[in-house]
Order: C-alpha cells, then sequence, then structure tokens
C-alpha cells in the first residue's frame, strides 16, 4: 500500500468523529468528545499543528556530503528515529468500532518495535487495557512506553506493578489527563498531583520515569524536583483546555529552564519529518505523535506504520541534508526561523 491508499482505507472505517483527513490538523474534529477533538471548541488542537507550520526552515547546502544519521538513543535504547507514538485510549469510543485498546496496543507496539521506533501505551477505566497494553510491551522485549492516568495513588500503584512486568525501557503519567472529564469526581479523587505525590510515584516506578503534559517552565521545574527523568511537553492534544498556548510555543523557554537536565519531548500538531527537525531545532530531544498512527493502524494495520515510519524517516533526512545536520546532535536553532 501506499500512504495515501492507507489513508483512503481508514476514511472507510473510522469515525464517526475522525475523518482520517488528508491533513490531520483539528478542523473537521473540533468541539467532539467523545471523540479525537476537544471538550471546548477546538482552539488548542489547532493551534498546536498551526505553529509548526509558522516556523520555516533555514536551507544551506554548502557542507559536507555525506549520509544522515537519524538514530536516537533514551535510557540505554537506541532507535532508527527520534520518534514515538503517543499514547491513545478509547479507540472505540474515538475513532471507530474496528479495533478496541487491546487490539489498537498489540497492533502498534509490534509494528513500531519492527519500524525501529517505539509506542507509548494508553490507559483507561478498564483495567483490562493497561493489562493488555503491558502484554504487547512484554512480547516485544520492553519496547514500549506503559503510560499510567493519574490515578488515585493506591490505583497507579496497581497499575505500576502491572508495568513493571513487561520490564519497559520507561514508564511515564500523562499528568494533563487530570482534565479529561472521565477523570473527574472519581471516589477516590483522581486528578492533579502535588510534587511529594508524584516523588512517590517516581519511586514506584523503578524505571526512568516520563511525565506527559508540562506546558510551563515552572511545571517543567517541579517535575524536576519531583524526580521524573524526562517529561513531555503537551497540552494532550489541545483537547483537555482551550486557549492555551501551543506546545510550539513554549517549548523554547522549557528548554532553556530544564534542557540540560532532563530528556526533554514535545508533541501536539507534529505530522511530518519537517515537523519533526523544527522540534528538535528548537531544543526537543524526541517528538510523539498520536493520531495519524491511529489512521495508519485503522487504514493499514502493522503496514500502515511501516509506511508512516518510512515517510518520517524520508522527510526528516532530507531536511537534515538540506540544512547542513548530518546527526540529530548537529540540528540547531540556527537552522529555523
Amino acid at each position: 500500500m501506499t500512504y495515501q491508499e492507507v489513508l483512503e482505507n481508514a476514511r472507510k472505517c473510522s469515525g464517526p468523529y475522525c475523518k482520517a483527513c488528508p491533513v490531520c490538523n483539528g478542523m473537521a474534529c473540533k468541539n467532539t468528545v467523545p471523540g479525537p477533538g476537544a471538550k471546548g471548541i477546538g482552539t488548542g488542537f489547532i493551534r498546536n499543528y498551526e505553529k509548526w507550520q509558522e516556523i520555516c526552515v533555514n536551507m544551506d547546502t554548502i557542507c559536507e556530503n555525506r549520509a544522515v544519521d537519524t538514530t536516537y538513543e533514551i535510557f540505554g535504547q537506541k532507535f532508527e528515529l527520534p520518534v514515538f507514538a503517543a499514547p491513545v485510549g478509547a479507540m472505540q469510543l474515538h475513532y471507530g468500532d474496528k479495533y478496541d485498546d487491546l487490539t489498537y496496543n498489540d497492533i502498534l507496539v509490534a509494528a513500531c518495535d519492527d519500524a525501529g521506533i517505539a509506542a507509548f501505551t494508553g490507559d483507561g477505566t478498564n483495567p483490562a487495557v493497561v493489562e493488555g497494553a503491558v502484554k504487547a510491551i512484554a512480547k516485544n522485549h520492553g519496547h514500549g512506553v506503559p503510560t499510567i492516568k493519574p490515578w488515585n495513588l493506591a490505583t497507579i500503584k496497581e497499575k505500576m506493578e502491572l508495568a513493571k512486568n513487561a520490564d519497559p525501557f520507561a514508564i511515564a503519567m500523562d499528568i494533563d489527563a487530570a482534565g479529561l472529564p472521565f477523570l473527574k469526581n472519581m471516589q477516590p479523587p483522581a486528578g492533579s498531583k502535588t510534587v511529594d505525590e508524584l516523588k512517590e510515584i517516581v519511586t514506584m516506578a523503578e524505571k526512568p520515569f516520563i511525565l506527559k503534559g508540562i506546558m510551563t517552565v515552572n511545571g517543567a521545574k517541579k517535575a524536576l524536583e519531583a524526580g521524573a527523568s524526562g517529561i513531555v511537553v503537551s497540552n494532550h492534544g489541545g483537547r483537555v483546555l482551550d486557549q492555551c498556548p501551543s506546545t510550539a510555543e513554549v517549548l523554547p523557554e522549557i528548554v532553556a529552564a530544564v534542557g540540560d537536565k532532563m530528556t526533554i519531548m514535545v508533541d501536539g500538531g507534529i505530522r511530518t519529518g519537517m515537523d519533526v527537525f523544527k522540534a528538535l531545532a528548537l531544543g526537543a530531544d524526541a517528538v510523539l505523535i498520536a493520531r495519524p498512527f491511529v489512521t495508519m493502524v485503522y487504514g493499514g494495520g502493522a503496514e500502515g506504520v511501516k509506511i508512516y515510519a518510512d515517510k518520517l524517516k524520508a522527510e526528516l533526512s532530507d531536511t537534515m541534508a538540506m540544512c547542513g545536520a548530518h546527526s540529530l546532535k548537529e540540528i540547531n536553532k540556527s537552522m529555523v526561523r
């Protein structure tokens, strides 16, 4: 299959909210929860995408003519790209009946591993979601990152023990999920966590811990204080709070504050290998991408994931070569404007 054929197949089985659009920019699915859009009017999702498009790359081909290296290392693991599939949950509710969370994670984790990258897996109110994700990661030699929502501490401990059974190279929490409707009014209370509570969670993990959902310098410093090994600059795809800045807008200041102290990843509206280049030029170590991977699985299964990973690699490699960067470490802020 081609990339376009995968998109066309996805349109036949996605929905009713996700349209598997030619450009996944939040316009067609805004104000849809349940759905991939937002609980508000969808400005966050749209802004995330648009701000990456406003950044230009600086072409400079007066340089040595040699092969480009896109490989990336994190927490003792080496990957073909500085790209991870982001955690996604409630597949049938948001994207269509073709896959439930367990089947989706089973396909995604293995396909990402085969493509030389890795997937962050999602979480949900059904305990079987994490159980299935952990099994998928275990089957693929720990090449995945189970992501646990900010439940009450007792529930987090139970899920953390399950996650550790897969021996993943890292464990994550999407702290910004505190804004999702299904976490509201839970008993015991779920949602926001203090620095001290996060310290306890980091200790539970016994693995490099990644805190996803950081949008301010203050938040990044608190994540560092709590002992997180890495953060994901993220506003949950623009789905949990309107009128937020985009991740591209806040990334540079967060990098300036803590970039030399922890791993920094970013998500939100990143769609192409050129977008990946822009994120790295602004100081990110790697990126997460969510919805396009969903579309690839719905439209092409494991083959769709491979097609998209190859597309990202080709686009990133071409952008690096045309901007004079032969390795990820050579990408810097002077290469964008």
